[in-house]
Order: C-alpha cells, then structure tokens, then sequence
C-alpha cells in the first residue's frame, strides 16, 4: 500500500502537458503526449505540419500501433525555426520541421549543448533554389542586385532566404556584410518594413515573396532559383525521442508521407485547407504547393539535398552563426526508410514534375493546365473576369510566377514570362529582335 500511495503522489507532480514522449497522469495512466514544432505559414512545411495536422493522419496511425498507450498530439504553431530549435534542445518539442539553414544550427545547438538531434526526412523542395525571393516595393527603381548597394535590405540572419541573399551578392560582387544595411528581421517584420518604405528590398522564404507580390505590395527583383542550388525544408527528431519511442517516430513519417500523397492528388483542395489554417490566400499557397508549383513534396532524403546542405555550413560559418557541421552524423534516413519500406526507393528516384501554365478558373476545384505561356494568355484574354489565378513558369529556370506580375518579352510570336526583370533582360541581350513588353501588350499579343 505504501508503494502504491508513493507512485500516485509522483503522479501529481508530472506536468499536465508532458512532452517529449512521455507518460502523463490519465485514467490508466498510459497517455503519452508526443509533442511537435511547426510553422504554419512556411507552407513548404505543410505535410508535416498544418496539412498532416488538418487530416489528422498522425493521431490515426497513433491510434493504430496497438501497443496499449493512448496518445495526445500537442501542435505548437511558430514563425521560424529558431524557437522550435531552442524547445527541441530542451527537451520540449520531439518531431520538427525547419528550413535547410535552420535545420544546420538545430543540428549544431543539439550537439553543443548534448541533446543532439537528426534529420530525418524532407517536406518540400526546389532543386534550383526557388523557394526563396529577394522583392522590392512595386514603385521601386531597383532592377537588378547591384542596385541594392549601400541599401537597406531586410531578412531573417540564419534562415535560407538569409543564405539567397549572401549568396546573391556575392555573385553579384556586393560583400554581403559591407555591401548593403542589413536588417534583421522576422518576416513579418520585414515584410512590413518594405510596406511603410524603410526597407528597400526584402528577402525572404516561402510565402512572403508570393504573398506580397500578389498583394500588389511587392515586385520580385531577384529570383532565389538563378543561383541552381537545392533548398529545402525537412523533419528534425531528437535521438532521444527517437531511440525511446521509434514506433511513434515512424507513425509521424508515415502520416506525412500520407499527406503528401494527399497533396500531390488533390492539390487544390490542400491550398484551400491550408489558406482556411493560415489566412493566407489560397492563390497563394497554390503558386507554392501547387499541381506545378514552386514546391515539390517528397520526404525521401534525396543525396542532392544533402550535399546543399553540407555547403550551406560555410555561410553560416561565415556569418558566425555555427562552427564546422557533420552534416553525414546529423541526416538519420533509417526511420522514413522503415516508415516506408519498398516505396522508398521510388520516391528517392522520383523528380520534380515538369515546370507548366497553369489557370485556376473561378468557381472551380480544378486547374487547367497549357503547353505554353501564350496558349495561356490566349485562354485568358478570352475569360478575363472568370480567371481566379494564372500561373507561368520563368523561361530560364521554371519557377512559377502569377502571370500578370510577370516580366514579360516578345520574341517573335512567342510570348515569354520572368520572374524578375534582370532574367528576362539577360534573355533579350542574348536574343536579337527580342524585348520586354508589358502584361496588357503580351495579353493583346495573344491569341
């Protein structure tokens, strides 16, 4: 009896919302809350956070390890990675999802202070580096990134739109320290910055760039996909957790993988789901997730991505952010291996779907899709006030753009779309009789 009195007074003192994978007091006393880290609004995150959150995947395949437990999910909603990283290292966050930068320092915080964590799968990526884009208000004079000289150039230091934006730069010969005023913001912060004009450019991650362009409170400058280099967003576990509780582990990975099967088949249908849980438009969220999107979804640990990841260490180095990275000891792909056994393979081959002109009509829960920009412009110029979004793809590096925010240039009869105006000037220096027209012209142009 006096053992029994002993374990229910401990049982008072366990906190009512216990994390990492622990039992809490319940009825029979075998609730395990398995907490998780996401960012609602970096909708690159969406199949392991507020998608996989909606469909409730994860609870379901909770529900079914059969192992006698009950189990509570506690979704925590954050703007960035950095406060998931800083619950994670402290034992309060089990499973989180980050961008490629934000994942490096988890891994380098989790091994400095001895709550090391992994890598575990990926959510969504750009192999080209198109997820991340460098805006300017819509009246600026800027055009190109040597313009940003001795300007005032917001983003959030650590994260991958940080690591554009250096990398940009440096191409462009501006020093990216002493180059321009860097403002380091949150890009909510930012975004208002560029807004109320004491920013003068903005650089940023998914949605912000699209969600202020299409607001008509932004204009791209510089498209993150012209520097060819992977960036991606991924699933970071504590090893704790995930040697403590690997069946909960691998019943998160398989619910994500789920949701981005659900993704990928009714793409316009997760925009929807995804806007009502953010508020963002879902315009928006679809130029991102959508059927063609910048965003591809896959959670297999492509080698590729991995090799991004491991050069992205000397930028944040360079910025004094973290010291050297085993980025090999940090990327733990054994779990979604098992999660999703033959079909692993398949997914780690699959590629990207071809870039497309895509028209999402009012009224509708289908896209239509064309074979080129100018068959899409013909489409709409005739259904003008039916069309709810346009979609085109950049005709160098295939990152998809709202058409009428496009730079747009004739050569000849073909009608071609830009993300920013530096691509689509380089495209007319080296193609004679080609030039820049506008969206009404290239609208009038089609047929």
């Amino acid at each position: 009896m006096k053992h029994k009195a002993v374990a229910a007074a401990a049982l008072l003192f366990l906190p009512l919302t216990a994390c990492g994978g622990n039992a809490e007091a319940g009825s029979d006393g075998s609730t395990v809350t398995v907490t998780v880290g996401y960012q609602s609004k970096t909708i690159n995150t969406v199949t392991a956070g507020t998608l996989l959150r909606s469909l409730g995947y994860f609870e379901k395949e909770l529900n079914s390890l059969g192992d006698g437990k009950h189990y509570k999910v506690d979704w925590q909603d954050y703007a960035t990675g950095a406060p998931i990283t800083a619950q994670m290292t402290a034992g309060k966050i089990d499973i989180g999802s980050m961008g490629d930068f934000p994942l490096l320092i988890n891994a380098a915080r989790g091994r400095q202070l001895g709550k090391p964590t992994h890598l575990v799968s990926v959510t969504g990526y750009n192999l080209r580096g198109g997820l991340n884009t460098i805006v300017t208000s819509p009246d600026s004079k800027l055009a190109t990134l040597t313009d940003l000289k001795g300007k005032k150039v917001s983003t959030s230091v650590g994260s991958a739109a940080d690591g554009t934006l250096v990398r940009a730069l440096q191409r462009a010969g501006i020093d990216p320290d002493k180059g321009i005023q860097k403002l380091n913001q949150q890009p909510a912060v930012g975004a208002s910055a560029l807004t109320a004009g004491s920013a003068d450019a903005l650089s940023q991650f998914v949605a912000w760039p699209g969600l202020l362009t299409f607001q008509g409170k932004a204009k791209a400058l510089y498209d993150g996909a012209q520097l060819n280099l992977p960036t991606f967003h991924g699933v970071t576990a504590r090893e704790d957790f995930a040697k403590q509780r690997p069946a909960v582990l691998e019943a998160f990975l398989k619910a994500q993988s789920q949701a981005t099967d659900y993704l990928n088949a009714h793409p316009v249908a997760a925009a929807e789901s995804v806007a009502k849980a953010t508020g963002l438009p879902p315009e928006v969220v679809y130029l991102y997730n959508g059927a063609h999107g910048i965003s591809t979804f896959d959670p297999a640990v492509k080698p590729q991505l991995i090799s991004a990841l491991k050069k992205d260490v000397s930028v944040l180095k360079s910025a004094k952010l973290t010291g050297d990275i085993d980025v090999d000891s940090f990327v733990d792909d054994r779990y979604v291996k098992k999660a999703l056994g033959a079909d692993y393979a398949q997914r780690l081959a699959a590629t990207p779907p071809a870039s497309a002109s895509e028209v999402w009509p009012k009224g509708t829960e289908k896209t239509v899709s064309f074979k080129s920009p100018a068959e899409l412009l013909g489409y709409v110029k005739k259904h003008k006030d039916g069309i709810r979004a346009a979609y085109v793809p950049d005709a160098t590096t295939g990152t998809l753009w709202f058409a009428d925010k496009a730079v747009w240039v004739a050569d000849g009869s073909r009608l071609l779309p830009f993300v920013a105006p530096a691509t689509a000037k380089a495209y007319v220096a080296a193609h004679g009789g080609a030039r820049v027209i506008t969206y009404a012209d290239a609208l009038g142009r089609a047929s």
